[in-house]
Parts: C-alpha cells; structure tokens; sequence
C-alpha cells in the first residue's frame, strides 16, 4: 500500500480514494497535500488517521465503519445462537491498527490467532479445535479476501462464525453485524464530489454509520446443526437460505 501511495503522489492525481486503516495511513504517510478520502476505517482517531471526526484536520476525510465498538454487540448475537458459549476463538490482523483495537474489546475468554498472511489461517484452524466454541472474524481486508477458506476451514470442525460484514456470510459464514460495505462506498464517492468541486477534505466531517445489518446464513446454520432463534431471524435484514 505504501508503495501505491507513493505512485499515486508521483502521477499528481487529484484524489485518492483508499480504504481500511492500513490504507488510511499509507496515503497520509505519502503525502500532505493531495486530498485523501477514506472508508472502513475502524477508529480514525485512535489510529491517527484525522485528529478529531468533526474537525478532521489535514488533508483526510471519510468514513468510519466502527468496527471496534461492535464487538460486544455481535458477541450477544451470537450467544443467542449459542447459548452458553464461555470460549471464542478470534482471528485478527494485529498488523491492522483497527483490528488490534477490535480484539482487545471482546469481552469473553478468548483464545487470539493472529493471521498476518494467507498462509497463517490453516495452522490457526489446526490449532484452536477442540479450545473453542465460536470463532469470531474481526475486521481486516485480508481476512475478507480469503473469507472462503476461513468459512470453509469452520464448517469442517463445526465451528460458528461471527463476522463484520454481508460479504462473509454471503462466502458460508454462519452471521454478520456491521455496516454495509457497498454504503460505505457510496457515501466515498460523495465525499470526492465535494472535494473536486472545491470542499477541503479537513473541513469535512467524518461520517459514522447510522444503520448496521444483521446478516444470517441458514444454509450454514443447517450444516453446524443450529437452530436459529425466530426471534433473531426476524430481526435479520437480510437470511441467506
């Protein structure tokens, strides 16, 4: 990522549009000046990516998913799912500022495996059967680019799944809570509107979800052998059968 910065400052583009906290703050290392917009970034404050949300300061602006004030929230849903759960596994980028944040506030007995490369997933999975009774997925682009074979790998030790976003679920895992990726994206593009129309970046305010979905997938709750609450399916936004 930093690497891309870097060319993008070279090529004098106007805008650069990045995601993530990684991302964030590779484009705010490569430069001062060029306008950053950014989306899914977890805490911009606490990982230093804009001073404050509403006074952004700088050359960045964007959008927050709030990824690491959710870990609690998706905890409950899952504990309706799996009642009596007293151990969760979580896989987690710790090279990902936010996603570091986002592991420490999971308020259960856990058991952490830090995946830095495809690579590492595999032994993860090989080494937490049998030391848990969930896995939870925290936030992180490498982590949803290989979202099959972490789905995949679960299902085989009969394993449930929490996850942070629809695309997840939608790849086998059991249910997601979080903002929705494709707004995010959206709003993103509002913001370079803004930007190229004269709006500097440290005048826009950073944007925080307003909506969360709950995503549910009963094929995969079938396979796990689970049965979904009504109650939990009701309030679902979307049930993948």
């Amino acid at each position: 990522m930093a690497e891309i910065a870097t060319e993008f400052v070279q090529l004098k583009v106007r805008v650069i549009v990045t995601y993530g906290t990684p991302g964030a703050l590779a484009a705010k290392q490569a430069t001062s000046v060029i306008p950053v917009v950014f989306a899914l970034v977890g805490d911009p404050v606490g990982t230093g990516v804009v001073t404050t949300l509403a006074r952004p300061g700088g050359n960045l602006t964007g959008l927050s998913n709030q990824s690491i004030d959710l870990p609690g929230k998706r905890l409950d849903l899952l504990r309706e799912v799996v009642p009596g759960l007293r151990r969760l596994a979580i896989l987690g980028n710790s090279s990902n500022p936010s996603s570091a944040l986002e592991m420490s506030n999971v308020g259960i007995e856990v058991a952490s495996f830090e995946i830095r490369r495809a690579e590492d997933i595999a032994p993860a999975f090989e080494a937490l059967a049998g030391r848990a009774g969930a896995v939870y997925v925290a936030t992180d682009m490498l982590l949803l680019t290989n979202r099959v074979r972490i789905n995949t790998l679960a299902l085989g030790v009969k394993l449930p799944t929490m996850h942070g976003a629809q695309q997840y679920v939608e790849a086998g895992g059991l249910m997601s809570y979080g903002t929705s990726y494709t707004a995010q994206f959206q709003r993103a593009a509002d913001y370079v509107d803004k930007i190229l129309r004269g709006t500097k970046p440290a005048d826009i305010p950073v944007e925080q979800p307003t909506k969360f979905d709950l995503v549910v997938n009963l094929t995969t709750a079938k396979a796990l052998g689970l049965a979904i609450p009504e109650t939990l399916l009701l309030r679902a936004d979307e049930v993948i059968e």
